[in-house]
């Protein structure tokens, strides 16, 4: 079962948008956000959830359903309102976020937050929990899937490389792995603090697949990258290496490591919803009939 219809390309957009202006409000709730890395992963998200993650809100703990894990797990608070718009609770829970017994903290905590799969906290754990998870489904003889979404920062963790060893040994075929490549992490730039590429050549010497995603914005590029990882025809785990932009929506925090935390004063938080505004007012401009037809 999916979780919900096939949206076409302009709701994608639509919901895509309400990610990141949910994100500039749950960060002026909290007083302090990661906007950056949410922003840079959308898109993404947005193509998982309503698109490709097979899942059932009203049963979050579903046995076959398939697993999303956020190794980058700060950047949870884009994945808090697409959960609240399927369904997994109440949309008013976001009004809450990190307000005392609030269920919804600035990293998840599974055994509070419906939908989510795994506990994220220190970086580089979950892939990890993922390959655990892709094995015992594997015992199960279930066909569901693992997603670990990490961040290119998060490649520098030796973890990270030990359980990349164990999937691409046991051919993991169930294992998917994305990398948000946006080039920043919290104090500098990835290349600045350790360059870890090419990691398409290291995940191919641990015995992975790799898809390399070139625009992680473009909503043609991701759907067609996503059909063909999700299709059921691998025999190894798949990393897909997603070129996005941090902070993408809001011009001056693009590419720039320092809106990875931050908070935006009244005049700033007005500048940047209105420039989200913008775009979503674009959306309903004619495009290209093979865009609109996905």
């Amino acid at each position: 079962m999916m979780t919900a219809e096939v949206l076409d390309v302009s709701t994608l957009r639509s919901k895509a948008h309400m990610v990141r202006s949910e994100v500039l409000r749950l960060t002026e709730i909290a007083g302090s956000g990661h906007y950056g890395s949410a922003f840079s992963i959308a898109e993404i998200l947005t193509a998982l959830y309503y698109r490709f993650l097979r899942l059932r809100p009203a049963e979050p703990q579903w046995a076959d359903r398939d697993r999303f894990t956020m190794g980058k797990g700060h950047a949870m608070i884009a994945v808090y309102p697409i959960l609240a718009d399927l369904g997994f609770f109440p949309k008013s829970v976001l009004d809450t976020y990190t307000r005392l017994k609030s269920p919804l903290g600035d990293h998840p905590d599974m055994r509070k937050v419906p939908g989510a799969d795994f506990s994220s906290g220190s970086i580089g754990h979950n892939l990890s929990v993922s390959v655990g998870m892709a094995l015992a489904l594997n015992v199960r003889r279930s066909d569901a899937r693992v997603v670990c979404m990490m961040g290119d920062g998060e490649q520098a963790e030796g973890q990270v490389w030990e359980a990349a060893a164990l999937a691409g040994f046991r051919k993991l075929s169930n294992l998917i792995a994305i990398v948000d490549r946006n080039k920043v992490q919290s104090d500098d730039a990835c290349a600045t603090v350790l360059d870890m590429e090419p990691l398409d050549e290291k995940y191919r010497a641990f015995g992975w697949d790799v898809v390399h995603l070139a625009d992680g914005h473009d909503w043609t590029q991701i759907l067609d990258t996503f059909a063909l990882v999700f299709d059921g025809t691998r025999t190894k785990p798949v990393a897909i290496l997603a070129d996005t932009v941090a902070g993408k929506g809001v011009s001056f925090m693009e590419t720039t490591w320092q809106w990875h935390l931050g908070y935006l004063g009244p005049a700033d938080y007005r500048r940047a919803q209105a420039e989200l505004d913008a775009q979503a007012a674009s959306f309903s401009k004619p495009r290209t009939s093979g865009e609109n037809g996905r």
